[in-house]
C-alpha cells in the first residue's frame, strides 16, 4: 500500500513559491541573482504594526484565540469592509485564517463535491485551479489574452456557465497581469449570474489599493448588493501593509459559509496567530497615509520595467493596470536555441534560460494559463530592475 495519496497526482507544487526558494537557493550559493519571481512587497512593515505585535507578546496575547478569528480583529475587519468598501457586515459575516490561500482553500473545501465546476479566468493565480481539483472540483478556464487586457468578457462567462458552476473566481487587480475588471463589467458579469442562482462568486481582493493612473477599484458584492449573499469577499495584510510573514488573511461572506469555514478550521489549523491578529488590528485601524508613497514607487517601477521591456528583442510587456507585476510576452522567442545549444520550447524552458545563463529568477506564463509569457515582478528596487531588465534582452539577442 503507497504511503502518498492519489489526490496529490492532481496537483504541482506552486510554481511562483518554487521559483522564489530557487532563486534563494542559488543567491544564497553567492550567485548574483536578480529575483524578480517573489510576489512581496519590498518594503518595511510599518512601525505602528510591529510595535503592536510586540507589545501583543509582552502583555500576554501569546494563547489561543477563537478559531476564526478574535473579536477585536473581526470588529476591525468590519470596520475597515465598511469604510474602504461599502459593504455593511457583521461579525457573523467574518472569517479570519492564515493567509487569504487558507481562505480560498476552506470555502472549496466547505463547498465543492465531485464534479463541480468553478470558473477561473486565465490568466490566474498559480493556486486556483489546484485547491479546485484538490476538492475534486473541475476548475474552467475562460482565457483573456492581452488583446482583452486580459480580462474576461461578459459573453466569455455566459457561455461558460453550465448546470455544474458552483463557483466564479475574479481576481482585481490582477496577478500575474495587473488586469482591474471596472464596476461596469462587474455589473455586466452580475447581469449573466442573476439567471444561474446556483452560482457564487469568490473575489480575491488581495491587491485593492495597488491601483495606478486614476483608477478605481470595484467591490463586487458593494457594485451588485443584490448577489452579496452569494459573494465571499476575500483580501489580507499581506500585500497592502507588507506582512506578508504575518499570515492573516480575511473574507465576509453568507453566515451558512462561514460558519463551515469555522468548522473545517477548527480541525485543520485552529487560530491564526494570536500575535499576528493583533498586529492585523493596528493595521486595519490605523493610518494608511503610509502607502501613497509607497504606490508611487510602485508606479515608478512599473513604468521602468515597460520601459525597458516593451518592444524591445521582441519582447511585448503591457502596462499593468495594477498590482506589482508585469506579464511579459515571449512568443518570440519560443523555437530559438541557446548558445550552448539547447532549445527553447515553451516559456518554461526560458524562464530557466534567464536563471540559468543570466541569473534573472522569473516565472513561467504556463503557471498562470497563458503562454508563451512570463512574469515579472516589481516589487523590488530600482537598482534590481535596471539589472534584471538589461540581462533579460541581452538574454533575448543571445538566442538564435
Amino acid at each position: 500500500m503507497p504511503l502518498l495519496a492519489k489526490r496529490l497526482d492532481l496537483i504541482q507544487p506552486s510554481p511562483s513559491v518554487s521559483a522564489m526558494n530557487r532563486a534563494k537557493t542559488l543567491a544564497a550559493a553567492g550567485e548574483d541573482i536578480c529575483n524578480m519571481a517573489a510576489g512581496e512587497p519590498d518594503f518595511p512593515t510599518p512601525p505602528h504594526i510591529v510595535e503592536a505585535a510586540a507589545r501583543a507578546m509582552r502583555d500576554g496575547a501569546t494563547r489561543y484565540t477563537a478559531t476564526d478569528g478574535t473579536a477585536a480583529l473581526k470588529n476591525a475587519i468590519a470596520a475597515k469592509f465598511e469604510r474602504e468598501n461599502h459593504l455593511a457586515v457583521t461579525t457573523a459575516n467574518i472569517s479570519v485564517a492564515s493567509g487569504a490561500k487558507q481562505i480560498i482553500y476552506n470555502a472549496f473545501t466547505c463547498t465543492i463535491n465531485a464534479g463541480d465546476e468553478v470558473i477561473v479566468p486565465a490568466p490566474y493565480w498559480v493556486s486556483y485551479p489546484d485547491i479546485v481539483k484538490l476538492n475534486g472540483g473541475v476548475p474552467v478556464f475562460v482565457t483573456a489574452p492581452a488583446e482583452q487586457r486580459f480580462k474576461m468578457t461578459q459573453q466569455q462567462l455566459a457561455d461558460a456557465l453550465t448546470p455544474r458552476t458552483k463557483w466564479l473566481v475574479l481576481n482585481s487587480p490582477n496577478n500575474p497581469s495587473g488586469a482591474i475588471y471596472s464596476e461596469g463589467e462587474l455589473r455586466g458579469f452580475a447581469q449573466v449570474l442573476r439567471d444561474h442562482p446556483q452560482v457564487h462568486v469568490m473575489t480575491d481582493d488581495i491587491y485593492e489599493h495597488l491601483i495606478y493612473d486614476g483608477l478605481v477599484h470595484s467591490t463586487f458584492a458593494h457594485v451588485n448588493p443584490d448577489l452579496a449573499d452569494r459573494t465571499l469577499t476575500i483580501n489580507g495584510v499581506s500585500k497592502t501593509y507588507a506582512m506578508t510573514g504575518f499570515r492573516i488573511g480575511y473574507a465576509s461572506g453568507p453566515v451558512e459559509l462561514i460558519k463551515a469555514m469555522e468548522k473545517l478550521q477548527s480541525q485543520s489549523t485552529s487560530n491564526p496567530a494570536a500575535v499576528s491578529q493583533a498586529a492585523a488590528v493596528a493595521a486595519l485601524n490605523g493610518p494608511l497615509s503610509f502607502f501613497a508613497e509607497w504606490r508611487n514607487a510602485y508606479k515608478m517601477r512599473r513604468d521602468r520595467v515597460v520601459a525597458l521591456l516593451h518592444g524591445k528583442a521582441g519582447l511585448d510587456c503591457p502596462t499593468p493596470d495594477g498590482a506589482f507585476y508585469a506579464y511579459v510576452s515571449c512568443a518570440t522567442q519560443i523555437g530559438k536555441t541557446t548558445l550552448g545549444g539547447k532549445l527553447i520550447k515553451d516559456d518554461s524552458d526560458f524562464v530557466m534560460y534567464l536563471l540559468d545563463d543570466f541569473k534573472v529568477a522569473t516565472v513561467q506564463g504556463a503557471a498562470y494559463g497563458i503562454s508563451p509569457a512570463f512574469r515579472i515582478s516589481f516589487a523590488t528596487s530600482m537598482d534590481v530592475i535596471e539589472k534584471a531588465c538589461h540581462r533579460i534582452i541581452h538574454a533575448c539577442k543571445a538566442l538564435r
